[in-house]
């Protein structure tokens, strides 16, 4: 297992400190902001220690209301608002001195037969047939910009394979839309929890940037104030999050500095296994 896996595996295994809460940790060295993902797989995590095995989570819904500082620790308060015979509700409240900086909903359902069907994938290239962020710095090494430059030669847990790297490389507005293949580094734990926890992380990647593609800016541009407002995940079907996936995403609008994005998650055999949803902040400064 790569030391990047290793690290997210432990991001997400939080301290229990009492009953119902738990206390969650950065990555040594973490500036700035905490990433949104990290909050949203955290409390997850949180959750899912107050549920019995029988059931897995199919939704969640969540605000972010203030910027998590990396500084401190990050504390978790589990509500369990009900334990039914095939559903259980939680609440999840982040906090950080003294204040609430995340609040998320989340329901689990046991495991039931019934209706199905998914809208299919769009074609688009497999990840055997695309380049790996490492070779796309190496080939656009000159024309890359910066701030893309400087989030792709990180060392991460996760390996993304672009499929239209062009739509990073120029400033021409474009339709709202935009693929990611995404996968663990390495191989992980078979426990389906574990996946669900780093799929939430890995959900808020680019959603929000999506918003930006009509307008030719990105999140990373000096003059844009990017957060993320809200965030939901609904798990539809098993995936293992050590196999490719698809995050085929588009933005329906953007308004009032707000950019509205959504995403629909597949594995490579077509399958839809989640969406997600989210509204943020694209503020120009």
């Amino acid at each position: 297992m790569s030391e990047e896996v290793m690290q997210l595996l432990n991001l997400l295994e939080l301290e229990k400190v009492e009953q119902n809460l738990y206390r969650g940790f950065h990555l040594q060295g973490s500036i700035g902001r905490v990433f949104g993902g990290q909050v949203v797989g955290q409390a997850l995590s949180a959750a899912y220690q107050t549920i019995e095995q029988d059931r897995l989570c199919h939704s969640l819904h969540a605000y972010f209301m203030r910027g998590g500082d990396p500084s401190v620790p990050i504390v978790y308060s589990v509500e369990r608002l009900r334990d039914g015979g095939s559903f259980s509700t939680r609440r999840v409240t982040a906090i950080q001195h003294g204040q609430a900086i995340y609040a998320m909903s989340c329901s689990f359902q046991i495991d039931e037969p019934g209706l199905t069907h998914q809208m299919d994938m769009a074609h688009v290239p497999k990840p055997d047939e695309l380049l790996s962020v490492q070779d796309l710095m190496v080939q656009f090494k000159d024309t890359i910009p910066q701030g893309l430059a400087s989030y792709f030669s990180k060392k991460r847990p996760l390996d993304l394979k672009p499929v239209n790297i062009q739509r990073h490389l120029t400033k021409q507005p474009d339709k709202p839309e935009q693929n990611l293949w995404f996968k663990a580094a390495s191989d992980l734990p078979k426990d389906p929890r574990i996946h669900h926890c780093i799929l939430a992380y890995a959900s808020d990647m680019t959603l929000l940037g999506t918003s930006l593609i009509p307008h030719g800016k990105a999140v990373f541009d000096p003059d844009i104030m990017p957060a993320s407002l809200d965030h939901a995940l609904w798990f539809h079907r098993p995936f293992a999050m050590d196999n490719w996936l698809l995050y085929a995403q588009d933005s329906p609008s953007s308004h009032f500095a707000r950019g509205f994005a959504r995403g629909m998650i597949y594995d490579s055999a077509g399958t839809l296994v989640a969406s997600a949803a989210q509204e943020g902040l694209i503020r120009q400064v």
